[in-house]
């Protein structure tokens, strides 16, 4: 028979955004460890709000199924003597697997007759193995940060305050120190209520907690965060600003949502927008309101965890609280704004970088002279804006209101920038030149912004490099990978054609004395590192890794032109004749080898195949070569199919390795300068076992 199970573990309120992946920990180390022990199960459903995990194992078997193992032993010659006796080997093994001598049998296999033993295990009841695994996924779920209570050594989250663990109806007993002993009995909200009730079944478990005023599936929770904010910024004519982060966060905030509107003075409108939306954000966790135009309202939204009767005095509450940081936010802003922006930049002379490498000015010197660099090759017109975008990107780390909300740095100075007569341009890069913020997140639109962000990824990338700070398997402490996978996203975003080998030379030229590796070293491993994440990049949106390969494993230094080849080889990869071409390439490939000489005299071409083979290479060449200078990959892929016959009627009629030394080595430039042109796009040899 199958059966439920229900295992919950209630806590004092766990942070918001320790619930999802502490829960989604739970469903899949469960998942594993049942079936670990060979117990079969449909689905494990999971609920979770900020004083409760918990997992609903379906259809889970009642017992362990019977194993029957038969295990083989030493060669029947090893086993016995000649007078058919057990030798110490038969004896070992026996005693070995617990068996008397007389179980032992023999079997003929391929290699010949061996001993056997057949060993019968019992399967244990479901229960009683969860006695052992419910404690040990309790203790095997990461978090962030743990803490230990009363004298024990356990850590959680936060406190353990009861376990509820059923199967089959059933309490399974087990105890956790300093949670006490799992029973059958869950709680309701804190304090709307708090008494305990009995657990069934799990739809009757999250229908309790739904009358007990707990939404426990968190989809629930979270549509019901979005109506009750949605209700009450419509009460006063608006409309929430859009924060789904946000809404993420609340909705682990509560058990069930009460949300409430708020006003607040409106003189703190003349605060820029990011200003009053982080101030209400970040420490308050409340949405803003826009009005029909967009325009923000001097409202907001707190949602709560219980129902307020006396609404008015709950608002007066969150006004109290939300005046207070507003006053400082707009303190801090008229602080900054006696000052211009550019009279920050001399300070970060004090903010260190990293100790070997120097400090912010430091970093802002050289990220200038490498945007200008950039912007020269890339967007000549821009050359001026992203110099000073790239003097000016880093000034409002000094700024009052950067140093109370961290998450407006670039966004505070672009507005300072405004405010200074700064071109729009340079304003816009210094906010810009900070995207994406997050994977998935938006990218910069100007180019001004792009080459600035360019400049300054590649910077910390060739710096950390330099003096041998790198992302191992499990650290990266300066957000390397994010970084490359940035940089990766905005040249593609604006086609920029760049020489990724001449951008690290000249990045690693401008640290001067600061690196502790060799330059050509640093070279290498950087453009290692992000062609890593150029791959993994591909790969993860679709493009197999063969195709990718393809392309990398030949050549690597310009993002944009390995990917106008990757996609090449994508569209005629699926064409029947794609395949038998790189089978045949991969096949030049063994022969070539090592092999150097391109050139190939026709005097010694000899047979027919390799006479027309000559003269296809001769005609594809003239086709393909002003096709591959003008990066119409594809078409020339095109052309380049047409070899496959020639090619294998070469293989049919000629031996490549003939005696004749002179003969040898021409065949072998042939097939050379065919690969050679090949390789220009990719060695789709790679292809070919996944074609063929």
């Amino acid at each position: 028979m199958h059966q439920e199970l229900i295992f919950e573990i209630g806590t004092e309120e766990i942070p918001a955004g320790y619930i999802v992946p502490a829960l989604e920990s739970l469903k899949s180390n469960m998942a594993a460890k049942l079936k670990d022990l060979n117990l079969s199960f449909t689905s494990i459903q999971g609920a979770a709000t900020p004083r409760r995990l918990a997992v609903c194992v379906k259809q889970l078997e009642e017992r362990q199924p019977d194993l029957v193992e038969e295990l083989l032993g030493p060669p029947k010659s090893a086993a016995y003597d000649t007078n058919g006796n057990p030798t110490k080997a038969a004896e070992g093994f026996a005693k070995s697997k617990g068996m008397a001598l007389e179980d032992l049998q023999i079997v003929s296999t391929p290699k010949g007759e061996y001993l056997m033993v057949v060993q019968e295990q019992k399967g244990r009841e479901t229960k009683e193995l969860l006695m052992d695994l419910l404690p040990g996924v309790v203790k095997e779920i990461p978090f962030p940060k743990s803490m230990r209570w009363g004298d024990g050594r356990f850590s959680f989250a936060r406190p353990i305050q009861w376990l509820v663990a059923l199967f089959n109806a059933q309490p399974v007993p087990f105890s956790i120190e300093g949670g006490g002993e799992a029973g059958n009995l869950s709680l309701g909200h804190r304090f709307m209520a708090p008494q305990p009730f009995e657990v069934t079944s799990f739809d009757d478990y999250i229908a309790s907690l739904r009358d007990r005023h707990v939404l426990a599936d968190i989809q629930e929770r979270k549509d019901a965060v979005v109506a009750e904010i949605t209700r009450a910024a419509g009460a006063v004519g608006g409309t929430i600003l859009a924060d789904d982060d946000l809404v993420d966060t609340v909705t682990n905030l509560v058990e069930k949502p009460y949300a409430i509107c708020g006003s607040f003075d409106k003189k703190f409108l003349d605060l820029p927008n990011e200003v009053l939306i982080t101030s209400m954000r970040e420490h308050q966790k409340y949405f803003a309101i826009t009005n029909a135009d967009g325009k923000l309202m001097p409202n907001f939204i707190a949602v709560n965890n219980t129902e307020i009767k006396d609404v008015n005095l709950g608002a007066e509450g969150h006004q109290r609280v939300l005046r207070a940081r507003l006053e400082d936010a707009m303190f801090f802003f008229n602080d900054d704004l006696d000052k211009n922006l550019a009279d920050f930049v001399p300070a970060l002379n004090g903010i260190v970088f990293q100790a070997k490498l120097g400090t912010m000015l430091d970093k802002t010197e050289r990220v200038s002279k490498l945007a200008g660099i950039l912007a020269e090759k890339l967007s000549p017109e821009n050359s001026d804006n992203a110099r000073r975008a790239a003097h000016l990107a880093k000034a409002d780390l000094l700024s009052a209101m950067v140093n109370e909300f961290p998450s407006l740095q670039g966004v505070m100075g672009q507005d300072y920038a405004i405010r200074a007569n700064e071109t729009p341009e340079v304003a816009t890069a210094i906010k810009e030149h900070y995207m994406p913020i997050r994977a998935g997140s938006a990218l910069p639109q100007e180019k001004t912004g792009a080459i600035v962000g360019i400049a300054d990824r590649i910077d910390t990338i060739c710096g950390c490099f330099g003096i041998g700070q790198t992302p191992t398997g499990t650290t990266d402490p300066f957000g390397l990978r994010r970084l490359a996978l940035g940089l990766i996203h905005i040249i593609e975003q604006h086609h920029f054609s760049i020489s990724l080998s001449d951008l690290i030379h000249e990045a690693l030229t401008l640290f001067e004395d600061k690196l502790t590796e060799e330059k050509s070293e640093g070279l290498k491993n950087v453009t290692s590192f992000i062609m890593g994440r150029y791959i993994n990049d591909k790969i993860n949106k679709g493009t197999s890794a063969d195709t990718v390969e393809a392309v990398t494993s030949v050549h690597f230094d310009d993002i944009i032109d390995c990917s106008l080849k990757i996609e090449a080889l994508k569209s005629v990869s699926g064409q029947g004749s794609f395949p038998l071409l790189a089978g045949s390439f991969k096949r030049v490939m063994n022969i070539i080898k090592a092999h150097r000489d391109y050139t190939v005299d026709e005097s010694l071409l000899e047979k027919d195949a390799e006479k027309n083979l000559f003269s296809a290479y001769k005609d594809v060449y003239t086709v393909v070569k002003p096709l591959i200078e003008a990066r119409q990959y594809e078409e020339a892929m095109q052309t380049i199919l047409k070899m496959k016959e020639p090619i294998d009627l070469f293989f049919d009629g000629v031996m490549v390795m003939a005696e004749d030394e002179k003969l040898k080595n021409n065949r072998l430039a042939l097939l050379n300068s065919i690969a050679g042109l090949f390789l220009k796009i990719g060695d789709f040899s790679k292809m070919y076992a996944i074609n063929k």
